[in-house]
């Protein structure tokens, strides 16, 4: 078996606490990929750059603001196009909360945002495509952890050092 070469990529799903809802971008349609899709914060490692240094700087490009990392929601595997090596992207999806309230301030990657909670999510994502409905898995996943994690475990996560 070889030893595979992949792209490294980062998600972030975003939790504002005081109101129960998560920000969802639209993807520009000039993107290369799934063009006008919602999706948390995602982005692609830099050559060197590890996970959580990743989030940080996905987070500030695409929406300027800072976060802080919750837990760690899962993995994900997918090919960014055909399934090619070149397109293999596995990544780390982290459910964060903002610091700060600060204004959102998307990038030319995206045309818009909305705060959604998870009853609006699940009537909004009803796309069949993939990209749509792993948004959609990532923000069950994130309500159910978020309403069976005890207090005590959640303190514990945050307070690790991620890197």
């Amino acid at each position: 078996m070889t030893i595979g070469r992949f792209i490294g990529g980062v998600g972030a799903v975003i939790y504002r606490k005081s109101d129960g809802r998560y920000l969802i971008l639209q993807r520009s349609p000039q993107k290369d990929f799934a063009q006008s899709i919602w999706e948390p914060v995602t982005g692609r490692l830099e050559q060197g750059e590890g996970f959580v240094d990743a989030l940080y700087r996905e987070v500030m490009e695409e929406i300027g603001i800072a976060v802080q990392p919750m837990l760690i929601l899962g993995t994900t595997h997918f090919y960014r196009g055909s399934q090619q090596p070149e397109n293999e992207l596995i990544g780390v999806v982290f459910l964060c909360q903002p610091i700060e309230q600060e204004p959102i301030k998307i990038s030319s990657e995206h045309s818009r945002f909305i705060w959604v909670n998870a009853a609006e999510a699940e009537k909004l994502l009803i796309d069949n495509s993939p990209s749509t409905q792993w948004t959609r898995r990532i923000i069950q996943r994130a309500e159910q952890v978020r309403r069976d994690i005890s207090p005590n475990l959640l303190e514990y996560f945050q307070q690790l050092d991620l890197n």
